[in-house]
């Protein structure tokens, strides 16, 4: 039986770049970065208190799913707060925390210009 997600997988163009934005901006963490062919490395990060990792790797062939919006909900348990701190550290966002009837929510983008909804619920 399946129990969980393991990772999930972020195309991106320079995994340097990204890598410094998942660290530096969003905090994630290093779980491994190791070379995984001639030219690119296996980076997989995790999210302070969370199962599911993230790898910053794009499959051979896929390189059209880089600057996609991804369908990734990142949760927050304040995201008016992420927001602003994320913001202040230049994360760039496509639309500002709005409220909904089920919840909160705003869109951001990646250096590759990958986008996620960070959501409350």
């Amino acid at each position: 039986m399946i129990k969980s997600i393991k990772f999930t997988s972020i195309p991106v163009h320079d995994q340097d770049a990204a890598l410094a934005f998942y660290t530096s901006k969003l905090g994630f963490i290093i779980l491994t970065d190791q070379p995984f062919n001639d030219s690119q490395r296996w980076i997989e990060l995790t999210i302070p208190g969370a199962q599911t990792g993230i790898v910053l790797f794009t499959p051979p062939g896929q390189e059209g799913r880089i600057g996609q919006f991804t369908g990734i909900s990142f949760l927050s348990a304040d995201v008016q707060k992420t927001y602003e701190e994320y913001a202040a550290r230049g994360v760039e966002f496509l639309k500002p925390p709005t409220t909904e009837p089920w919840g909160t929510s705003a869109i951001f983008k990646d250096v590759d210009g990958n986008q996620f909804v960070l959501s409350s619920r």
